[in-house]
């Protein structure tokens, strides 16, 4: 295949993964805001297994990832990485378009910062040609303080007092911690199989050790990602879009011996990709959408995509909605 006809072939497949990611989000947000788990949250891993719609945002998910990998196959990382922020711009109208309401010029405002520090940011992350992978030991520690760091994340400790929008970032920023992390270890677990790993050549359990510990995190981002939306869709998507290649990033500087591309300027660009970053999320929160990105609770008995039963979400006490839910694009609901 040629140049050009591959550089096509990974736009196209691209975009295919950014539609995928897209409507897995906008689907597992639509449950979150439609989720009425027990107090204190008991019973409600099983009742999300129970949900045919969670299945097919974990379909959605997969689909997305397998698209997203075939994409760097025919075409550069460069190119890749940046479409693959385009995840943000096509969920906000669909969970716009699910929940009955349009997008307001500050979410789209938001959502055009965060696109372009996400862009900016990837562009000056890592080298051009793949860098090395990372060691069984370090692999170990690596697993062992994003453990700690998504369990400080998730429970909410480094959010203060945030309420349930504070709580949701925090949960998308252990997610996107997570999936970076489990794309390390997915390296580490390539070169292991093609016995080209730093040291001495893994044993079996070794490389067993490390097909777990990718399952463990890559399992942890999809079900932090889906607690994340129940503060609303476009915020705590933006926050895994952009935790994700942080984490990576972060790796790659600290144990891989990676920098950051025009050396002292790739910083400094890095660090102000970052701040135009944040400035959309902080539109995002401000965006007017809250949780009924994809599914809110209309207070006058009426329901806006999805249906609430007594109990409410999060704990917030609401009255019974009988409304049938609406089934959002491309994604049956079931179960």
């Amino acid at each position: 295949m040629n140049p050009a006809a591959g550089t096509a072939v990974a736009v196209l497949l691209s975009l295919v993964s950014a539609a995928g990611y897209a409507l897995a989000a906008v689907a597992q947000a639509r449950l979150a805001a439609a989720s009425s788990a027990a107090p204190g949250g008991r019973g409600a891993l099983r009742a999300l297994l129970a949900r045919g719609q969670w299945w097919w945002a974990v379909g959605l998910n997969a689909a997305g990832a397998l698209a997203h990998v075939a994409a760097l196959h025919y075409g550069p990382l460069t190119l890749v990485q940046p479409l693959g922020a385009l995840t943000l711009v096509a969920a906000l109208p669909l969970g716009a378009y699910c929940a009955r309401r349009r997008v307001t010029r500050t979410e789209w405002r938001g959502a055009l910062w965060t696109l372009a520090g996400l862009v900016g940011l990837v562009a000056v992350t890592g080298p051009a040609a793949p860098g090395e992978a990372l060691s069984l030991r370090e692999s170990l520690v690596v697993a062992a303080a994003t453990a700690l760091l998504i369990a400080a994340l998730a429970s909410g400790r480094l959010q203060g007092s945030g309420g349930r929008t504070g709580r949701g970032l925090g949960h998308a920023t252990a997610s996107g911690i997570a999936s970076g992390v489990a794309s390390a270890l997915t390296q580490t677990l390539t070169a292991a199989l093609a016995r080209d790993l730093p040291g001495t050549e893994p044993t079996w359990w070794q490389t067993a050790l490390l097909a777990v510990l990718i399952s463990g995190f890559a399992t942890g981002g999809l079900l932090l990602s889906q607690a994340a939306y129940r503060g609303g869709l476009a915020a705590p998507l933006a926050v895994v879009n952009l935790s994700n290649p942080a984490a990576a990033a972060v790796i790659g500087v600290a144990l891989l011996g990676e920098t950051f591309r025009a050396g002292a300027w790739g910083w400094l660009a890095a660090a102000g990709a970052s701040l135009v970053a944040a400035r959309g999320v902080v539109l995002l929160t401000r965006g007017g959408g809250g949780a009924g990105g994809a599914g809110a609770v209309v207070e006058t008995g009426g329901v806006a995509g999805g249906g609430v039963a007594a109990g409410g979400v999060d704990g917030v006490p609401t009255a019974r909605i009988a409304a049938p839910e609406a089934e959002p694009v491309g994604v049956p609901l079931a179960g």
